[in-house]
């Protein structure tokens, strides 16, 4: 009773198979084209496939980036009233456009003072230019003239030595010539009494002596005259040999002539920096654009009173924009400097051209605020994120509608 069935089974079988087969060459005979068409899709496939590989594997892409770029913050570089604000937020400004004007007046008062002062302190660094040839010239003459002074003082004290020598001279005669005088007269006196000589004779005697006595006193008053000579010689040469010690100082007068004249000269600088400060300070009076950009962040109104380094409000620059693409480390294996890149801009849905400038020397949490630290006993390999700078190609943002902080999403094309 079995086989019966067994055998319908094994018939319904075959006749299954037989059906399905007789299906499919009768397809293809009904679409002799098929095959073909079968052959194409699958060249197709794997031509795609090759392409698909081929881009994936030199393509890398990441939608963790956006667009960044140096933000200018304003402030102010001096204290003042705010007198006028020319901007608002959200304004398009150039570079050099004036963004905030401070009240000059006081800053103007100093400049005038400044300018006095140092108009004061150039005269007197020409004065004392002048000065150091003056004195230079000043103490050589000053030394040559005390030389000779003394060499004069000196020969006058040699002449009025010599002078003092003959007065002595003529006083020992004069007094010779006055004790024979005495003696002479004291004969006649003698002779006379006697009757010996005449009262002529004796008149004449009593003359000559009377005469010798005047001529003693006449040279020792001129030896004193001549000794008075010497002694003043003497002092004329000592005051002459104080002045040449006084002229030999020279030098040193000359030497301090000059540093008073570098100190003048320091003074000038001193001055002219001061001078310099205060223009400055006029000039920080009107606050301009460091560059092309876009107001944002103002916290500054007239009337108000800043200090130094006190926030006013920041310029969002339009130019020099790049992007700050976060790739993964198993994405940066080919990746080099000089790639190009392509940054499809979400906002826009639009694309643009740039290149790979350079890769970031840490993975971005080795810049966080509190790094991780991965020396635990539950540690986890995670792959990091390095951050690579994309730049833009020049002039393909011409109307500057690329803002900071938009997201992109960069493709680099990496050289294999």
């Amino acid at each position: 009773m079995a086989e019966p069935t067994e055998n319908v089974e094994s018939n319904g079988k075959n006749n299954g198979g037989a059906e399905r087969q007789k299906t499919r060459k009768s397809f293809f005979k009904l679409h002799p084209g098929a095959k073909w068409a079968l052959l194409v899709v699958g060249v197709a496939l794997v031509v795609g496939g090759i392409f698909v590989w081929r881009y994936y594997s030199t393509h890398e892409s990441t939608d963790d980036a956006q667009i960044n770029g140096n933000i200018y913050p304003i402030s102010s570089r001096i204290n003042g009233h705010v007198v006028a604000v020319e901007v608002e937020n959200n304004e398009f400004v150039k570079k050099g456009t004036v963004l905030v004007r401070i009240d000059p007046t006081d800053y103007r008062v100093a400049l005038e003072r400044a300018q006095a002062s140092y108009a004061t302190a150039e005269a007197r660094a020409q004065a004392s230019r002048v000065g150091v040839p003056i004195t230079s010239l000043n103490s050589s003459s000053g030394i040559s003239a005390a030389q000779a002074g003394v060499q004069q003082a000196r020969a006058a004290i040699s002449a009025a030595q010599k002078q003092s020598l003959e007065a002595q001279a003529r006083v020992k005669q004069t007094q010779a010539n006055y004790t024979r005088a005495k003696s002479d007269l004291a004969r006649y006196a003698q002779l006379i009494k006697k009757e010996e000589v005449s009262q002529q004779q004796y008149d004449h005697a009593m003359q000559t002596a009377e005469a010798d006595s005047a001529a003693v006193t006449a040279a020792q008053s001129a030896a004193a005259a001549t000794e008075q000579n010497v002694a003043q010689a003497q002092a004329r040469l000592a005051q002459a040999q104080a002045y040449l010690r006084a002229s030999n100082t020279g030098p040193q007068r000359v030497r301090v002539s000059r540093a008073q004249a570098a100190a003048a000269e320091a003074a000038v600088k001193t001055a002219k920096a001061a001078l310099d400060q205060a223009r400055l300070n006029v000039g920080y009076t009107v606050v301009r654009a460091p560059t092309d950009g876009i107001v944002g962040k103002k916290s500054v109104e007239p009337g108000q009173n800043i200090g130094v380094g006190q926030a006013l409000m920041a310029i969002v620059p339009v130019i020099g924009l790049y992007v700050t693409a976060n790739y993964k480390e198993t994405e940066l294996k080919d990746m080099r400097p000089g790639d190009p890149a392509t940054v499809h801009v979400d906002a826009y849905d639009r694309d643009y051209k740039g290149h790979v400038l350079n890769i970031a020397g840490a993975t971005g949490e080795k810049f966080s605020l509190l790094p991780p630290e991965n020396a635990t006993g539950n540690y986890v390999k995670v792959v990091q994120r390095i951050p690579v700078k994309i730049v833009f190609e020049p002039g393909q943002d011409k109307n500057h509608i690329l803002r900071i902080g938009m997201s992109v999403e960069p493709t680099v094309t990496t050289k294999k």
